[in-house]
Parts: C-alpha cells; sequence; structure tokens
C-alpha cells in the first residue's frame, strides 16, 4: 500500500532521542494506528506497549529482536514484528523511512 486514505493525522510529532527519530500518528476508521516516521543514523532502544509491525519502506538497518542476542538485517520492503510488552533494539547507519502498525 502506497498511501492510506479516509485517515486522520495527528499534527504534534512523536519525538524520541533528541530528535533523531521521528514520526506522526495516523488514526483510521476501524480505530487502529499506525505511525509513519523517519530514523536518522544511531542505535535506539524501544519498549512497546502493543504488539508492532514495522515496516523498512527505504534502506536498511539491523534488529535484535526480544530474546535474542542475534542483530538481523531488514531491507526497503521487509518488515518484522515485535510483541506487545516488550523491548527491541535498531542499529540505523543512514536515515531510513518506516511504517509502524500497532496491534491491540
Amino acid at each position: 500500500m502506497t498511501e492510506f486514505q479516509n485517515v486522520t493525522v495527528v499534527k504534534k510529532a512523536n519525538v524520541y532521542f533528541d530528535g533523531k527519530v521521528t514520526s506522526r500518528t495516523v488514526l483510521f476508521p476501524d480505530g487502529s494506528k499506525k505511525t509513519l516516521g523517519i530514523m536518522l543514523p544511531g542505535e535506539y532502544s524501544f519498549n512497546t506497549g502493543d504488539k508492532e509491525i514495522m515496516e523498512i519502506l527505504a534502506g536498511a538497518l539491523e534488529v535484535q529482536l526480544p530474546g535474542s542476542n542475534a542483530w538481523k538485517k531488514i531491507k526497503g520492503g521487509q518488515q518484522f514484528e515485535v510483541p506487545a510488552q516488550s523491548k527491541f533494539s535498531l542499529r540505523v547507519t543512514t536515515l531510513r523511512d518506516y511504517c509502524c502498525s500497532f496491534v491491540q
């Protein structure tokens, strides 16, 4: 899917890591939520509330998923899932465009 229709976009940005990771929240009529964002180079750790599906739209990064010591490379067009109530880490070497879906 290259675009969303009939959605509400929250104007206020979600800003993390001193502005190195930012996103905007997109709300759907069925109550579901996604964020569209940009990550600058760096290493980041995130905690999840809901289950998350992270789609990398362009480029590549490395992810360390909960319960694993290994780093997995994820390329543009690929995605990964993170369980609810967990933590995951990312290594980003160049600017990355992403879409995160929250599953309740």
